[in-house]
């Protein structure tokens, strides 16, 4: 198949979309995004990427099927986004990254399996609707992680490893932030909470017996009531050795990266996210807990990410950050076998060309973006009760806390 092939993208995660539409060859993609809080600034960049102008489920179908027509496929990031490619009747990939495949709405009080915080609390007829969203996308594609729980639902589920950094945001090349530096200095650009493992660092960092400093960027996981207590808790006992500096835009970050000594990533999960992966390829020597159990399967090899820490103890902890704070030596060491890894695992024409192949081959199989349906009435009934149940029920409050009273409004009406 020699014509590029139209990608119509729908939501975004981590700026996983944005990354994959730089380097694709045979797709050009187009990214619609859903309304961003201020408090996203970090995640994302505004540039190439289209926006819907409502949070209403109505009028972000109605967009998608006016437009619908200049695509081949879909490719679906969030629920949100499978959601509405489902209700405008296209083809779609659903693309799982974080933790949407692990507490999936379509389960009853599914419950985040490293936190046990209750993700979802819907009703029969929302859970039956979600099932449905899921079971109508084309394929789902997930890495480690996402690929176990989808297995339990897809007998044809693709894993995929691999992740796109940006090298052209991240690399050992971008110029440091002007930043004053006194001491050895860590970033911290992990959004502060308890699925972050804020609580092992915390209790690491009393332990700690060298000098030095953690720029933490102030943003917050506040998905549930639990979280935002959580968070107030830790902040009341806030570790000298922790100073907040205000967001990034994700367009910044790489100076920020070069400018640092070292890099503070994730104690939760177990696997490396966006902020370790574009950090290694500023060549950073990153701490990131790392589960011996979760190899990455890298060009039909399973490899161990040379992350550390191994455990989540955090006395392991902090003799880890010690040693990097005391030697260069083995921060160099930590550096040159994580910056090898990333390359293999992360570098973006490499990881592009897989989804090209995949993009290909699920055209010559769909031939178009329209999904037949039987039961297009009953879906925009369905679609009609959601925004009901959604944005009067559950959304509102805690988009009116989380957007501001009135730009929630706007974006309602």
């Amino acid at each position: 198949m020699n014509k590029i092939i139209r990608v119509l993208a729908i939501g975004d995660t981590a700026d996983n979309v944005f990354t994959l539409k730089k380097f694709t060859k045979k797709a050009i993609i187009h990214l619609v995004n859903f309304p961003r809080k201020q408090n996203a600034l970090l995640t994302y960049s505004e540039e190439g990427v289209e926006f819907f102008d409502s949070l209403l489920i109505s009028k972000q179908v109605k967009k998608i099927k006016q437009i619908r027509d200049n695509y081949d496929l879909c490719l679906a990031m969030s629920w949100a986004g499978a959601r509405v490619a489902y209700l405008a009747g296209l083809n779609y990939i659903m693309y799982f990254v974080g933790g949407d495949i692990a507490t999936p709405p379509f389960v009853k009080n599914p419950r985040d399996p490293f936190v046990n915080t209750i993700a979802y609390n819907l009703n029969f007829i929302e859970r039956v609707f979600y099932k449905r969203v899921f079971d109508a996308s084309i394929v789902c594609v997930g890495g480690q992680i996402e690929f176990n729980y989808l297995r339990k639902y897809r007998n044809d589920a693709i894993r995929m490893d691999k992740v796109a950094v940006d090298t052209t945001l991240f690399n050992e090349q971008i110029k440091p932030a002007n930043l004053p530096k006194e001491k050895f200095t860590f970033l911290s650009a992990q959004r502060f909470g308890l699925a972050k493992g804020f609580d092992i660092i915390w209790k690491a960092l009393k332990l700690c017996k060298s000098d030095f400093r953690i720029l933490q960027i102030k943003w917050f996981i506040e998905n549930s009531q639990e979280e935002e207590e959580f968070n107030k808790r830790l902040l009341k006992e806030t570790p000298t050795q922790i100073e907040f500096i205000s967001l990034v835009k994700r367009s910044e970050l790489g100076s920020y990266f070069t400018y640092a000594d070292a890099i503070f990533g994730q104690m939760r999960v177990g696997t490396q996210g966006a902020i370790e992966r574009d950090a290694a390829f500023c060549k950073k020597p990153v701490i990131c807990y790392t589960d011996p159990q979760k190899p990455m399967i890298i060009d039909g090899k399973e490899i161990i990410p040379p992350f550390l820490p191994k455990t989540q103890e955090p006395e392991d902890l902090a003799q880890l950050i010690d040693k990097i704070v005391e030697s260069k030596e083995f921060r160099n060491k930590l550096v040159e076998e994580q910056y090898e890894y990333i390359k293999k695992l992360s570098e973006p024409n490499q990881v592009a060309r897989e989804w090209d192949n995949l993009f290909e081959k699920l055209l010559q199989r769909y031939k178009t973006i329209r999904r037949k349906s039987k039961f297009l009435m009953f879906e925009n009934l369905i679609a009609n009760t959601l925004e009901r149940l959604i944005y009067l029920r559950k959304m509102r409050a805690r988009n009116i806390r989380s957007w501001g009273k009135e730009e929630y409004e706007k974006l309602t009406k």
